[in-house]
């Protein structure tokens, strides 16, 4: 269960880390000149896979207190 804890806060950071950094990203992967399109979608998608790690998270405490595994 701590496997799965550890991965689900994994991908919380990676999505948060794609919020903050989408400018830098998508400086470093795309050369065309309008890139505000391409950040708009990191940061879709970066919120979309917090949102996911966070519900992985909150699934593993929600087992855990409910076994009383703690």
């Amino acid at each position: 269960m701590e496997i799965v804890a550890i991965i689900g806060t994994i991908i919380l950071m990676i999505g948060i880390i794609c919020i903050y950094d989408a400018r830098q990203i998508t400086k470093k992967i795309f050369s065309f000149g309008d890139q505000n399109e391409a950040v708009f979608a990191l940061k879709v998608t970066g919120f979309i896979i917090s949102i996911v790690g966070r519900i992985i998270n909150y699934v593993i405490v929600v087992i855990l207190t409910l076994y009383n595994i703690c």
